[in-house]
């Protein structure tokens, strides 16, 4: 409160104006008759309110709804650049309304968005044009959060920073002398380095907290295996759909097990990943993991224990478990019945490549012959090292004969006729089985994909069956370059492929069931154009009739791919875009998983087994992103520079 005390000695002067009352002067009798304790009006008071003290912040869905963005601390416009005062929905709607509105109010979803994105590209453009480097400093630190990260992808340990920048300082001597001390300035120092990367996982973690809260729908892949210290490390993979259909595929974590790995510690350990990250579990579609008896065991399984828990949150709710596509391809190959060709096969490989002496001489040998390519070892864990052994055996048959029996130890197989026929016919087979591994691996991939090419494999093993029947070899080829001519031919000779084709068709029916129970779904996913309405839900059976209907979709359904087409839906088709949203976020395999048990085990090696699980995730985690990008921008405006000399390297 304001009292006449308070101000007995200050040199008023009185305004009189229309719409304010008067400030009493000095003297005044009115002011006389004021006791000391009589409060002044709160209009005499109150201080004029300031627009930089109201606090107000730019809003993401101004870009969307009236094409403006953040740029300095003011509102820019992204058509003609213009600023608005202050961060005034108000003042923005209408600079939107007055100039740009007639032109860009008809745009919707999709494309609204992918215009608002031409624009943005385009004024990041004109910024670059006319902006530079704040400072030598900060290009320093930014230097050196790209080495870093460039370090890591590249699977080199940390110490490497430090011969990095040696290298630098010699080229800058040579190149540009001038600028030596600019490089000098660059820390990249061990620990500097394993900072960086500390920094740059903490990076992509914020930002995939920030990520999944914007995810409609999502599953997780997981996968174990073990480092070089035999640490059990839990892979966990995310992959999620935000309200635009956009897909994200992460890694979540890799967390270290060091006791046991039973069905509850791994189960406790994804708990504990995705409250970290603050998942919605009642968004959560499906798991995919490698098959292990701990992780899809029926009453206390990692996959039942998952469901319980989603099916608790969301209500009851569908929800998949899915065995990984590649582990079943390489199970059912092991149905073909053949022990007694690949017996020989991994024996003679074995007896050649294991001893030094008998590998040199082989590859000498080969040499003589014109032949430089030698035998390739056959690993079960593999899965594509089968056909290449068995194939590159078939190859050097004749020349394998002839180093065998100088070494005093024939393959009488290899003389054998019929036997010579088993090998031709298992290196066929191998590898169609090989071409369908290699289209189920990869990043990016839409679960429809990898049913499409079962689907596909099994009405070829179908073909494969009626043409074996019939005497028919085509699609076998190193069969046909072996096989006796007709006049020599057994009457019964193909029917054991035959009955081989069969036990392998039986296997891929039975272990795909999953994909049978999903038809619908992916029936209405790979072609919502051609599906009948009347077999599909009755809640989306009135909007897929609209969307059948409408002829701009179906140009455009045939113009893009299915990961991107249900993006053009969002907002008009809620319903079909949930279940689209559903299909697109499913894992099919754990080849991610695998991926990073290939990163882990290329950095933490025997020269690296003190390797903390710790900075082992940080570098897993920085090398296998791909959706999300460390903001390195953010993190040097964060970050105060640390300039190193020489001096203070080791």
């Amino acid at each position: 409160m304001c009292k006449r005390a308070d101000v007995q000695h200050a040199a008023l002067t009185r305004v009189s104006t229309k719409n304010k009352p008067a400030i009493l002067l000095h003297n005044s009798p009115l002011l006389n008759k004021l006791s000391v304790n009589t409060p002044f009006p709160k209009w005499h008071c109150q201080k004029k309110r300031k627009v930089d003290t109201e606090c107000r912040v730019f809003k993401e869905k101004w870009t969307e709804n009236y094409l403006f963005t953040e740029m300095n601390a003011k509102p820019v416009c992204l058509v003609c650049n213009q600023q608005v005062a202050v961060f005034k929905e108000f003042n923005i709607r209408r600079h939107y309304e007055t100039h740009h509105k007639d032109k860009y109010d008809h745009l919707k979803g999709q494309i609204r968005k992918d215009e608002i994105n031409k624009l943005v590209a385009g004024l990041k453009k004109q910024q670059s044009t006319f902006t530079r480097s704040r400072d030598i400093a900060d290009g320093a630190v930014r230097a050196s959060y790209i080495i870093a990260n460039e370090l890591v992808q590249a699977s080199k340990p940390f110490s490497d920073g430090e011969f990095v920048k040696t290298c630098m300082l010699k080229a800058a001597e040579v190149v540009c002398p001038e600028k030596r001390p600019a490089f000098a300035n660059i820390s990249l120092t061990r620990n500097t380095v394993a900072d960086r990367v500390t920094e740059l996982s903490s990076d992509l973690t914020g930002q995939m907290k920030e990520k999944i809260k914007s995810f409609i729908a999502f599953s997780i892949a997981i996968d174990e295996s073990t480092d070089v210290t035999d640490i059990a490390q839990l892979a966990i993979f995310v992959r999620g759909v935000d309200e635009t259909l956009t897909i994200t595929e992460e890694l979540l974590e890799l967390v270290p097990m060091n006791d046991t790995t039973t069905a509850d510690d791994i189960f406790s350990a994804l708990v504990g990943a995705l409250d970290k990250v603050g998942a919605d579990w009642s968004r959560a579609v499906s798991l995919a993991t490698d098959g292990a008896p701990s992780m899809v065991g029926r009453k206390a399984g990692v996959a039942t224990k998952f469901r319980d828990k989603v099916q608790t949150a969301n209500g009851g709710q569908e929800f998949w478990a899915f065995h990984c596509i590649l582990h079943q391809e390489a199970l059912c190959c092991k149905t073909l019945q053949m022990d007694h060709v690949m017996s020989v096969v991994v024996k003679t490989v074995n007896f050649i490549r294991a001893r030094g002496l008998n590998h040199r001489q082989f590859d000498t040998f080969l040499s003589d012959n014109v032949i430089h390519a030698g035998l390739p070892y056959h690993t079960d864990v593999r899965w594509l090292s089968r056909g290449a052994a068995l194939k590159r055996f078939f190859e050097l048959r004749g020349e394998i004969r002839q180093f065998m029996e100088k070494k005093g130890r024939p393959v009488k197989e290899l003389k054998c006729k019929e036997w010579v026929q088993d090998l031709a016919f298992m290196v066929d087979i191998t590898q169609h089985l090989n071409t369908l591994n290699t289209t189920l691996q990869g990043r990016n991939r839409v679960v429809t994909q990898y049913y499409d090419s079962i689907s596909a494999f099994k009405m070829k093993l179908s073909l494969w069956e009626t043409q074996l029947s019939n005497g028919d070899t085509a699609h076998f080829s190193c069969l046909t370059a072996v096989r006796p001519e007709a006049p020599d031919r057994p009457d019964n000779d193909l029917e054991k492929y035959k009955d081989n084709i069969t036990d392998l068709l039986r296997e891929f029916e039975q272990r795909f069931q999953v994909f049978s129970e999903l038809e619908n779904k992916f029936g209405f996913f790979r072609s919502p154009f051609t599906v009948k309405p009347s077999d599909m839900p009755a809640d989306i059976q009135l909007e897929l009739i609209d969307l059948q209907c409408d002829s701009a979709m179906k140009d455009k359904f045939g113009s893009v791919g299915l990961d991107t087409f249900y993006q053009y839906l969002v907002p008009g088709y809620p319903k079909l875009t949930a279940m689209a949203a559903k299909v697109l976020s499913m894992f099919g395999t754990t080849y991610l998983c695998e991926q990073v048990f290939s990163v882990m085990n290329n950095n933490k090696t025997k020269q690296r087994s003190r390797l903390t699980n710790k900075h082992l995730n940080d570098i897993v985690k920085c090398a296998a992103t791909q959706d999300l990008t460390p903001n390195i921008d953010t993190l040097v405006k964060a970050k105060r520079s640390q300039v190193s000399g020489a001096s203070s390297s080791k």
